[in-house]
């Protein structure tokens, strides 16, 4: 007797997901890859002049070059630049479809510890550097946005409730046989 399966194969439970929700936060993600880079090689680069006031409030070369510009020895650009390139496997299209929880919960994961960092630099800008980089600014506006549209799509993704933790955990069937 053919089995019953109680529960759907993977291929029929893939998530759909709106056709924006992977491009847009692609584009965000590709956008924070543009800007970290430039502030990456700003860094490492004396030749590079940031295109940005340097004078006032918004101060560029001196967000860039305070103490604060490293975070355990690495260069925040540097960090920035990981952040981006790390999430891009997170927001393809076959991972906004796929029903893993722990994809999903990596997902979020990633961009809130982006959004606590980006609080962080913030708040050293404002209080400790008293300066705001433009450039900062962007890649913090991005952190947020990518962070916004994460949120929004896991909720409008949202699986079953018994969804699968990962590939092959020994649940997708359940046999009765008779």
């Amino acid at each position: 007797m053919p089995s019953l399966a109680l529960r759907p194969d993977a291929t029929a439970r893939r998530l759909t997901s709106p056709w924006w929700l992977p491009a847009l936060s692609l584009g965000l993600a590709v956008a924070g890859i543009g800007v970290a880079t430039y502030l990456t090689i700003a860094h490492f680069d004396e030749k590079v002049v940031l295109a940005c006031s340097d004078n006032g409030a918004v101060n560029c070369a001196k967000v860039t070059t305070s103490a604060q510009s490293y975070f355990l020895g690495m260069p925040v650009a540097v960090l920035g630049l990981a952040f981006f390139v790390g999430v891009i496997p997170l927001l393809l299209p076959a991972a906004w479809r796929s029903p893993w929880r722990l994809l999903r919960l990596a997902r979020v994961a990633a961009v809130a510890v982006g959004v606590v960092f980006i609080v962080r630099l913030i708040y050293a800008e404002m209080f400790w550097i008293h300066s705001i980089c433009l450039w900062c600014t962007a890649v913090h506006v991005l952190t947020f946005l990518l962070f916004v549209v994460v949120l929004m799509g896991t909720a409008i993704t949202a699986p079953y409730a018994d969804d699968d933790l990962g590939p092959d955990d020994g649940r997708d069937e359940v046999s009765l046989a008779g």
